[in-house]
């Protein structure tokens, strides 16, 4: 009963920058963790970051450490990834995903709702 949906990719050059967008409606609960993950052709899903409830926890995966800043706005039902230092292994279709938690998770089984994905190209 939850409509997620992700906007924001598309192509960038190597060292640039590009936020995503998560945008929720439906029958959403503010006090649930959300995260993003990433898929690449023929590797499984990735984590990239997860935030708490109310925004005051953070989770990153080792790889987007320093790079990746995510955020969320529960009064507008959204949730941005602000990426920067883009490199070609960031490519990828991005994710957006309510948790079943309250706290940040790291694994995907523990998501319940699920955006399209939005492909994100980093050229060298």
């Amino acid at each position: 009963q939850v409509r997620l949906v992700e906007s924001g990719g598309g192509l960038v050059q190597a060292g640039g920058s590009l936020k995503l967008s998560c945008a929720a409606s439906g029958r959403t609960d503010s006090d649930m963790a959300m995260g993003w993950f990433r898929q690449a052709p023929g590797k499984e899903r990735e984590f990239v970051a997860a935030i708490s409830g109310i925004g005051s926890r953070t989770e990153y995966g080792d790889s987007v450490k320093g790079r990746f800043t995510i955020s969320r706005d529960n009064a507008k039902n959204t949730m941005d990834l602000q990426m920067t230092s883009l490199k070609p292994e960031d490519t990828a279709v991005y994710y957006c995903a309510v948790s079943r938690t309250l706290l940040p998770r790291v694994d995907y089984g523990s998501y319940r709702y699920w955006g399209q994905g939005t492909q994100v190209t980093v050229s060298s």
